[in-house]
């Protein structure tokens, strides 16, 4: 497969018509706007209706491109979005399964890591979004990016109260104790 195909293919696949390849194989934030662009279209559906096979070949596909930041931003929207989608942590660790040896064609270790690790903390989220209560160890075990985003969404009252006292930033915890406090 050629960049050219694949960026018009995964175009094709998700019914934009209007970008023009040729300018989006030129231009590597044509090209991004356009992954993005499906992306979008790719986790509009419910993770309980996906087709994962699919996502996971427009996975495979992204990760050829040779801008691997780009394509690394990319797949890690789709992880986003999907777990923003998902129903609890089963159905997102069955899901990110079928991505993670997709990642392997990433030649750079921290860009594969970073996808690692969000995958992670969305394992964790939703754990918690389930009724679990982290421990100071598991919060330790993720990164300061969800450590913020418990602290500003989270209407756990242990979770606050865990952040609040064991979260890794100082603005973490201050986020985390107004917000227990207010309520």
């Amino acid at each position: 497969m050629t960049l050219h195909s694949d960026v018009a293919a995964l175009l094709a696949g998700s019914g934009i018509l209007d970008v023009d390849v040729d300018e989006a194989v030129a231009d590597e934030h044509v090209r991004g706007a356009a992954y993005q662009r499906v992306i979008a279209v790719t986790a509009a559906s419910p993770i309980r209706d996906r087709d994962r096979d699919r996502d996971r070949a427009i996975v495979a596909t992204i990760l050829r491109d040779p801008h691997e930041m780009g394509s690394k931003t990319a797949v890690v929207a789709l992880v986003d979005a999907v777990a923003m989608k998902a129903t609890g942590p089963a159905e997102f660790r069955q899901w990110s399964a079928g991505l993670l040896p997709e990642i392997v064609q990433l030649t750079t270790e921290g860009y594969r890591e970073f996808i690692r690790r969000r995958i992670h903390d969305w394992l964790f989220y939703l754990s918690i979004e389930d009724g679990h209560v982290p421990t100071p160890v598991e919060l330790a075990e993720v990164t300061d990016w969800m450590q913020r985003l418990l602290a500003r969404v989270s209407t756990s009252p242990a979770v606050l109260a865990l952040l609040a006292e064991s979260g890794s930033r100082r603005k973490i915890r201050n986020i985390a104790n107004d917000r227990a406090g207010s309520r």
